[in-house]
């Protein structure tokens, strides 16, 4: 048995039967959820029940510290990500579910729905920063995010969970 072999062997490719594909999916998902635009979802919460304008003023300043990294990032390198992300994803689907590779698929459906949270990101930014938004106005706004996050992580759980015990009962009944 070469190298090869033995690393195969110890990775399973066959991503929807493998427990880790499983536990990246919902530790990715339960991140996603928490970090909304890349402030903890805790800390908003604080500003908001809290009655001093300290834990507010800090909300607004890391709020407005990603949310210009956020749009920085879109207006420099909008363009090229654009077309990287469109050419992987593209790749992903046809090796995928064209060509039949499992190990594709499996990546698309982490990534795709992903690409949709980054581009909510980028929107709620633009928002969050042509509008001024502070206090309830933000938190409204983090919320609502947030609330979008969430219903595309359940989406994506669904129909990865369904996609893969498809896979799994056809793979089955064929071996």
């Amino acid at each position: 048995m070469d190298w090869y072999d033995s690393v195969f062997e110890l990775i399973d490719m066959r991503s929807f039967s493998n427990l880790w594909y499983w536990i990246i999916l919902a530790v990715m998902w339960s991140s996603t959820s928490h970090w909304v635009l890349g402030v903890p979802w805790d800390m908003v919460m604080r500003a908001r029940k809290d009655d001093t304008d300290a834990r507010m003023q800090d909300l607004e300043t890391i709020v407005r510290i990603n949310t210009d990294r956020i749009l920085l990032i879109a207006e420099e390198t909008g363009l090229l990500l654009a077309g990287f992300t469109c050419f992987m994803l593209t790749m992903l689907m046809l090796l995928g579910f064209v060509y039949g590779n499992e190990f594709s698929q499996a990546v698309f459906l982490l990534l795709f729905p992903m690409t949709i949270v980054g581009l909510l990101s980028v929107a709620t930014a633009h928002v969050i920063r042509r509008d001024g938004l502070s206090g309830e106005a933000l938190y409204r706004m983090m919320h609502k995010h947030r609330v979008l996050t969430q219903v595309v992580g359940v989406i994506s759980i669904f129909v990865t969970a369904m996609w893969g015990m498809l896979q799994n009962m056809t793979i089955g009944a064929l071996g």
